[in-house]
């Protein structure tokens, strides 16, 4: 079909280039492998039968490895529960002047801070240092400015992402230690290895802490292994270097002390300077300046809100846009005193919640009704829900917080009860033949919260 009028050829004129534009744009993103979005695949497709949940449990870590400056506190991922939502999660305590090794794991994490500050950095592969020392610094001073990728600051309330196979680490510059907890998502899609969570040090002799520690944290480096020569050549330095990077009699672990103050570029000057190359790189620093964290604990920004009852935040793939890629999200949640948060179901995820501060009641149920989990928890306990099974949460006096990590980067929950109910969303017909109820029993039963999700403490009036 020929176009032969003034306004097509325009049109082909305007077009021409602008898919030149997508052309050239779209492979760009495929640069770094993280960011090449598999098809979506069935989770825990090979492991069904272990969602067949007959219980359970609150659980603490089961495992504790002590490092010169640390402690690194493992869930059993063998679990029942574990096993079900295929996750792993790691408690890290990092004291003042304490350095987390770099390391990568097989697959993708997010992280939520509970306590403390400090500084992360991340390497990204394919991305160009971007960040070096200034003039007159100690690095500057020995011939050459010390170039590398990004770091930034890290603080409570922080969620971080991170994904398979990228290489981070942290360290703690302020006067308290820094508490975090990692939810590591092993039936995703970009861990082709098993579901066997394992931690890659690229310094240091993790195994040598002060306690025997999980295999899966405690092996000695990556280095370790290899001929003496061949890394020496790799590396075009003596080998005498190497043997040091090989860290065979490092006995720090993997958490190790910094005596001196690190000469890190400021993570506050970052920023600045990060907006300033953005806008002169363009395309190359969007994809390498990718955000890998946000804050989830302003009340201010609280998707859900309820004067008497609490609140929800949550970061999903839309406001962090790296969950996208991790297929994760995070909910925070705090309900007060006596609060309660709607019996609901989450339809499209498996939920982990690690409580934070306070104590409560949580319930989950099962398809066929029957209570799989009913019991008081309290901070530092972990608990998995699997996908549709359904959860009530309740405050105690001291009310009660936690963080949900979801193993979908939008995650959605169903309530049974409140303004946006599945109760309240059928006719009242319904309900009425459905429970043998009249009329009236119906309506109170639909119309007797009118909050969303969070519920103030009520007297009953009947």
């Amino acid at each position: 079909m020929a176009f032969t009028t003034t306004n097509n050829n325009n049109a082909i004129l305007f077009l021409v280039p602008l898919c030149l534009l997508v052309f050239l744009i779209t492979p760009s993103f495929a640069q770094l492998p993280f960011l090449q979005r598999r098809p979506q695949q069935p989770r825990g497709q090979q492991w069904q039968h272990d969602c067949d949940i007959q219980q359970l449990q609150a659980a603490e870590p089961t495992c504790r490895l002590r490092a010169e400056a640390g402690v690194i506190e493992v869930w059993e991922s063998n679990s029942e529960q574990f096993r079900c939502a295929g996750v792993a999660a790691v408690r890290y305590v990092i004291e003042p002047k304490g350095l987390l090794l770099p390391s990568y794991t097989n697959a993708p994490y997010v992280t939520y801070v509970t306590q403390g500050r400090g500084i992360q950095g991340v390497i990204v592969p394919g991305c160009p240092e971007t960040f070096e020392s200034p003039l007159g610094s100690a690095t500057s001073r020995v011939g050459q400015r010390d170039q590398h990728q990004r770091v930034f600051r890290v603080q409570e309330g922080d969620v971080i992402g991170s994904p398979a196979g990228v290489a981070q680490w942290t360290y703690n510059d302020g006067d308290a230690p820094i508490v975090s907890v990692t939810l590591l998502d092993l039936s995703n899609p970009h861990n082709q290895l098993d579901l066997n969570f394992r931690s890659f040090y690229l310094a240091g002799n993790p195994q040598g802490g002060q306690e025997r520690g999980p295999k899966e944290v405690a092996g000695k480096n990556i280095f370790n292994g290899f001929d003496d020569d061949l890394l020496a050549d790799a590396y075009n330095v003596d080998t005498e270097t190497v043997r040091s990077m090989k860290g065979e009699n490092d006995e720090r672990g993997s958490i190790i002390r910094v005596e001196r103050d690190l000469e890190i570029l400021s993570p506050e000057w970052d920023d600045i300077e990060e907006e300033r190359t953005r806008r002169l790189n363009g395309l190359e620093q969007t994809l390498c300046s990718l955000s890998f964290k946000q804050n989830i604990d302003q009340p201010s920004l609280a998707d859900v809100f309820t004067k008497h009852g609490g609140r929800i935040n949550t970061i999903n793939g839309r406001k962090l846009p790296l969950l996208q890629y991790l297929q994760l999200s995070v909910e925070r949640g705090v309900l007060y005193k006596n609060a309660l948060m709607t019996p609901h179901w989450n339809i499209n995820a498996h939920s982990i919640i690690y409580i934070t501060r306070g104590t409560g009641r949580i319930q989950v149920a099962r398809e066929n009704g029957r209570l799989v989990f009913d019991d008081r928890v309290q901070e530092g306990q972990l608990l998995v829900v699997p996908q549709n099974f359904v959860v009530v949460k309740k405050a105690e006096q001291e009310g009660l917080e936690w963080v949900s990590f979801k193993t979908n980067d939008n995650a959605m929950i169903s309530p049974l009860a409140g303004k946006l109910s599945a109760i309240r969303g059928m006719p009242d017909e319904v309900l009425m033949s459905s429970y043998d109820m009249s009329r009236e029993e119906v309506r109170r039963l639909k119309y007797g919260r009118e909050e969303l999700s969070m519920f103030s403490p009520r007297t009953r009036s009947f």
